[in-house]
């Protein structure tokens, strides 16, 4: 199963890039998603920043620790 969601501030996770879209969802702006398959094995598409959504591919490990913005691990 994939939940969808903006990424939170408090959030924390790591996982590997399973899927990169993008999309313009509102007609106007480009969006970027990636989805992740979790270290528990539970997958998630979350919303990135274009230059980490450009900068990494499938197989890549990324972690979102609290306070900070998903990188690359």
């Amino acid at each position: 199963m994939v939940n969808s969601r903006e990424v939170g501030r408090d959030d924390s996770w790591e996982g590997i890039v399973i899927n990169k879209s993008r999309g313009m969802l509102d007609g106007s702006n480009m969006y970027h998603f990636v989805e992740v398959r979790l270290d528990d094995g539970e997958s998630v598409k979350v919303r990135i920043r274009r230059r980490l959504w450009k900068s990494i591919e499938v197989d890549d490990r990324i972690a979102k620790r609290p306070g900070a913005d998903p990188a690359k691990a």
